[in-house]
């Protein structure tokens, strides 16, 4: 049995986009409440009933919230044009060398407006 775990997490951070055109609002320093949602597919182990502990997830997530959390975003290496795909991919880049299974990223800067990442196996897959 094959499965897909998540697990959300919020932050809230300041940031502006420094490649849109002069005049466009998010150019402006401006913040979100961010919602980011991890997502591991995999395997159910039979032994315990379980692909993994959503506490794994969480523990994987702490060390960014403390990077993310009430920060400027464009100061964090990585994040000069922080953007709701440039932050997905970031995530993705610090939690695949810890987190097993990781499928998906999603980021959300507004309830109606989100950005899913599944990393840089997806891109340019024949549809």
């Amino acid at each position: 049995m094959e499965v897909e775990l998540s697990k959300s997490f919020t932050f809230e951070a300041a940031h502006l986009l420094p490649n849109v055109p002069p005049g466009h609002k998010c150019r402006r320093l401006h913040g979100h409440s961010y919602r980011v949602e991890i997502v591991v597919r995999g395997p159910v182990d039979p032994e315990t009933g379980w692909l993994m502990d959503f506490a794994r997830l969480k523990e994987a997530f702490e060390p960014l919230h403390a990077v993310l959390d009430h920060y400027y975003l464009n100061e964090i290496e990585g994040l000069e044009n922080p953007t709701s795909e440039n932050l997905s991919r970031w995530i993705w880049e610090q939690l695949e060398k810890t987190l097993p299974y990781l499928y998906r990223v999603t980021i959300s800067e507004t309830c109606t407006s989100a950005c899913h990442y599944y990393g840089e196996k997806s891109v340019g897959a024949d549809v």
